[in-house]
């Protein structure tokens, strides 16, 4: 095994429903700009690989509404100089022109550290707040990868020099260096090329559960499914995330009489209730069979603290984790190298 990423989801306020009931900021259940960006500082300084935004069309029942996960990554962007920032954005309805365009664009804010996880929304209301009749499940696949196909060919419709710059004679692109993607799907095609110049990582990081992506995130309720999703994964992805929930003990409670007996809100992820000395444990077994995890607080303002204290020093003394290397791209920290342009290679 290589490098051993560390994720973590930092939308709202965590995983478990009562989780708004305890976080530390002021209880107006909307998260300020001060919050977040403090929240991915954390992270950041304990030397998280990577952290993630969740996202929807429909808000959280008990939300009038908030800004999209790409906003928020783009907010941080500039305060921020290692960690990988990665919203997710819906494949189901969204234009993927503009698609490409957002993750893009927040590649340049951040300096190569963008990713996206690619997700379809199977929900009747989400295609009726975007005017749109609903996908059926079977095509909902489809238009995923759909989606991801645009958007990769997207951003290789510029070369990566034909932006010049020739200011003595007004000419600020090589035009001849700008390609046609001429993509033609069931329902929709495009043609390019994007507005936007190719990404610095030449191709932002692709997470999700299906789909042409570099990283999988395996769906296990267990470890012994893991491991085997993450076998079974590499054989479609360079690379497999195991997805986990965590409730950790604190210094005045254990996880159990903080949250109750129940410590997962997903059938397909992982369920860990218990002290930071075990999780490091489970992390340390798992890092020799997947290439990172993806953990899912179910408090953040509880048991980010916990992690950032205890949990990431442990695995950075150990060498099972490490931080990322400032000025690197997410590609390059999660040991990815910079993928060529398929039409420069045409030329």
């Amino acid at each position: 095994m290589g490098v051993f990423a560390l994720g973590i989801e930092l939308d709202g306020e965590g995983f478990h429903p009562e989780a708004w009931r305890r976080a530390t900021h002021a209880p107006d259940r909307l998260l300020t700009g001060d919050t977040l960006r403090t929240r991915v500082a954390t992270a950041e300084n304990a030397g998280f690989t990577l952290v993630t935004f969740a996202d929807s069309i429909l808000p959280p029942a008990d939300l009038a509404g908030r800004i999209d996960a790409v906003t928020r990554a783009s907010f941080v962007a500039g305060t921020t100089s290692t960690v990988g920032l990665v919203p997710t954005v819906a494949t189901s309805y969204t234009e993927p022109f503009h698609t490409s365009s957002q993750i893009a664009t927040l590649d340049y804010a951040s300096r190569g550290r963008a990713g996206w996880i690619a997700e379809p929304i199977d929900d009747p209301r989400a295609a009726a707040a975007w005017g749109r009749v609903r996908v059926p499940g079977d095509d909902l696949a489809r238009e995923q990868d759909d989606s991801i196909e645009v958007a990769r060919r997207l951003w290789d419709s510029w070369d990566d020099d034909a932006v010049i710059r020739d200011y003595p004679n007004g000419r600020f692109l090589d035009r001849n260096k700008l390609h046609y993607i001429d993509f033609r799907g069931e329902t929709y095609s495009v043609k390019g090329p994007a507005i936007v110049p190719r990404p610095p990582q030449g191709q932002p990081v692709v997470f999700g559960a299906g789909g042409d992506v570099d990283v999988r995130l395996v769906a296990a309720d267990s470890v012994a499914a893991a491991i085997e999703s993450a076998e079974h994964a590499r054989s479609t992805a360079p690379m497999a995330f195991a997805e986990i929930d965590v409730t950790l003990d604190t210094p005045g409670a254990t996880a159990v009489e903080r949250l109750g007996a129940a410590p997962s809100n997903s059938p397909a992820r992982l369920a860990f209730s218990g002290s930071a000395a075990e999780l490091v444990d489970l992390l340390t077994h798992l890092s020799t069979h997947l290439d990172g995890v993806r953990l899912h607080p179910a408090v953040i303002d509880e048991d980010l603290p916990v992690l950032a204290r205890e949990v990431l020093p442990a695995l950075l003394r150990t060498g099972i984790a490490h931080r990322p290397v400032p000025g690197s791209t997410l590609r390059a920290n999660l040991g990815l190298g910079r993928p060529a342009n398929r039409y420069a290679a045409s030329n």
